[in-house]
């Protein structure tokens, strides 16, 4: 009830601002703002979450799905302390503002009001990603996703994926209240301070 009321409220107040980032993503490049895509959510179920558009419509996922693999055969990708995609060509210059901002994230509030996700909780992966995480991460499927999480006030893309999935299975393990109430706390100055932002 607390996410459904609290995401209600947010989309209430980011109403006008959601709206001109809109405007800025189809002005900056062809396409639609939202970007909608099919994740794994809680127990395995599939639902289409909202982001705003942040890359070339028509981008393919083959280099991240590469990097992805190499994490998790234990090879070290960070590039200047980040463990994402040196210069992704595919990114827009409106996206790779809202990306170091997490703004592209605020649609997922729909979600919230869907029951989908909830505002803390391990990040919503794709279908091919979820193939390829370990067994012993499947924990972080017992708890809905969520828009902010442990992992991205623990350092986001400095943050490999290994270390991803075992601070999802931290906080499947400690979910509560309090574990909520503390992540969303640390949310914001994590987000003004842009740390791990990429």
């Amino acid at each position: 009830m607390i996410d459904v009321v609290l995401a209600s409220a947010a989309l209430l107040l980011l109403a006008v601002p959601l709206l001109l980032v809109a405007a800025a993503i189809r002005i900056d490049s062809p396409g639609p703002a939202l970007f909608r895509q099919q994740r794994v959510g809680r127990a395995g179920r599939r639902f289409t979450m909202c982001k705003f558009r942040t890359m070339r419509v028509g981008a393919g996922d083959a280099q991240l799905r590469d990097l992805i693999a190499r994490e998790l055969r234990g090879e070290d990708t960070t590039v200047d302390g980040s463990t994402k995609i040196d210069r992704d060509s595919r990114v827009t210059v409106v996206g790779s503002w809202l990306r170091r901002t997490s703004v592209d994230e605020l649609p997922q509030l729909l979600n919230v009001l869907r029951g989908q996700m909830a505002l803390v909780g391990p990040r919503p992966c794709l279908d091919w990603e979820a193939e390829m995480f370990p067994s012993e991460f499947a924990e972080r499927f017992t708890v809905r996703p969520g828009i902010t999480g442990l992992w991205q006030v623990s350092g986001r893309s400095t943050t490999a994926t290994p270390e991803m999935l075992e601070l999802d299975v931290a906080y499947a393990r400690s979910w509560g209240f309090w574990t909520d109430l503390r992540i969303l706390a640390r949310t914001v100055p994590t987000l003004l301070r842009g740390h791990g932002a990429r």
